[in-house]
């Protein structure tokens, strides 16, 4: 059995690697600009150092790669095997008595490789770098935004003031027509500040600010007591020099440790996520155990009914006292008892335990269906580890036999063609997602039906193309 490739197979995996890289390079381009647009009001305008937004892309890169992959890998076949029927480079080979499934294996072998990278990718790198990628977003979220002020605006980025400014010089930092309202605190009281002019200046890096103001007021609040009441009293003071200090600290960027933070699905392994579906399950098997054990909701006891000691229904009791003769009631329990009180207390007691039993039962029913969702989003994630990077093998399946077919190996083509079927299978992978999550089909189902049904047409043509034989001979000539 020869187990490495003779120079054709080595020829057919060459003309794989431009394209494939060709079209990896520019999904990711493709996949990253669509990131940076849905985020960019993130990242812009609070001062982020450039080795955060770097360190931020670099982390997101991790579930592009995954998504890449296989799409790069189907419009590489298709490209690949459509240039060798173009040039009629199958034929010679058929010619030659070589079956053109000796063309696909090379290729073949090659993504069961890669889907076997792409599996180890997922499992082991992909959940680290979606943590790290989640505790910066985390992070640039609580990060105020950047001392910015603007002419004829409001700013509020500096906790306890407010700032309006009439005018402002860029190249000198200096300011005219100032106001400042001074927000109360403990320690102070609220103030209205008021200068023609101002000048900012900045000191040690940046983290403290400090504001000069020249030729201005300063009208504060006061509390003064008249007569035994308290009564709020306006002071102004005039200023031609005042500075005020800021404290930007708040402002700055801080970072903290991922692994200090929870992890959901899509940052944990499959050994974690499966740690996990077996405790929400045991959590349930316990949670049955204890509604067939605990009886008391179903049976409502009746040692209470002599005691008298029962305050609930002392008042129904004192309305019975006046004739105590039982009720001809349809219910048999009630029919035993020889008192009206009693028939009331036990039909009250069996009320409140009933009552009391629903409300058990939908606090039951609502947990655990929570926990199956849970259940079920852990299993979808574990099946995506394994679905997608399989893609890579049900993809060149399916590009190989379209690719000869079209006899066309131009990018155009290929593009076309990919865009369908790639459409198709992403759009299976998320609405089965979304309903595998609502426990409206099983995780199984949900991320794997795609590369079933693709995998089937693939493999369909595959022997179509390799063999004499045909399926429509199977359903034609039947009687």
């Amino acid at each position: 059995m020869r187990l490495l490739p003779n120079k054709l197979q080595l020829d057919i995996l060459k003309r794989h690697i431009g394209p494939f890289i060709f079209c990896f390079c520019t999904l990711m381009f493709l996949l990253l600009m669509q990131f940076l647009i849905l985020y960019i009001d993130l990242l812009i305008g609070k001062g982020l150092p450039l080795w955060v937004i770097l360190e931020l892309i670099i982390t997101n890169l991790a579930s592009m790669v995954v998504l890449a992959v296989p799409m790069a890998v189907l419009v590489a076949s298709l490209m690949a095997y459509g240039k060798i029927t173009e040039l009629n480079e199958l034929t010679a080979i058929r010619a030659a008595g070589i079956n053109p499934i000796h063309v696909i294996n090379p290729v073949l072998v090659a993504s069961i490789l890669l889907s076997v990278f792409l599996m180890w990718f997922s499992n082991d790198i992909l959940p680290d770098a979606n943590q790290r990628a989640r505790s910066l977003f985390i992070d640039i979220r609580l990060k105020k935004p950047g001392f910015d002020l603007k002419e004829n605006e409001f700013y509020e980025g500096i906790d306890n003031y407010t700032f309006l400014v009439k005018e402002i010089t860029n190249e000198s930092d200096s300011l005219r027509d100032v106001t400042i309202y001074q927000h109360p605190t403990r320690n102070r009281k609220e103030a209205y500040i008021k200068a023609k002019k101002g000048r900012l200046t900045s000191k040690q890096k940046g983290q403290t600010l400090t504001l000069f103001l020249n030729n201005g007021s300063i009208l504060r609040k006061l509390d003064r007591r008249q007569k035994g009441k308290l009564v709020d009293v306006f002071e102004e003071t005039k200023f031609d020099r005042y500075r005020i200090s800021f404290d930007l600290s708040d402002l700055a960027f801080s970072r903290s440790n991922p692994a200090d933070r929870s992890r959901n699905d899509r940052t944990m392994n499959v050994q974690a996520m499966s740690s996990v579906i077996d405790s929400l399950n045991n959590q349930i098997k316990q949670q049955k155990k204890h509604i067939l054990k605990n009886k008391n909701y179903i049976y409502p006891t009746l040692t209470k009914l002599n005691t008298g000691k029962n305050k609930t229904f002392k008042s129904r009791q004192s309305e019975s006292d006046t004739t105590d003769s039982p009720y001809e009631s349809q219910y048999l329990v009630l029919q035993q008892l020889q008192s009206k009180s009693n028939q009331l207390r036990l039909h009250d007691i069996g009320l409140m335990k009933l009552r009391n039993y629903k409300s058990f039962m939908e606090e039951v029913v609502s947990d655990t269906e929570w926990r199956l969702e849970k259940i079920a989003q852990y299993l979808v994630e574990i099946h995506k580890k394994f679905s997608i990077p399989i893609a890579c093998i049900v993809f060149v399946l399916l590009g190989a036999p379209i690719g000869m077919y079209t006899k066309k190996g131009n990018l155009g083509y290929a593009a076309l063609i990919g865009t369908v079927f790639l459409t198709f299978y992403w759009i299976s992978i998320i609405q089965g997602e979304k309903m595998a999550d609502r426990l409206f089909i099983s995780p199984f189902t949900g991320m794997w039906l795609s590369d079933i049904v693709l995998g089937a047409v693939g493999l369909i043509m595959v022997i179509s193309i390799s063999t004499p034989f045909k399926f429509s001979k199977l359903w034609k000539y039947r009687d």
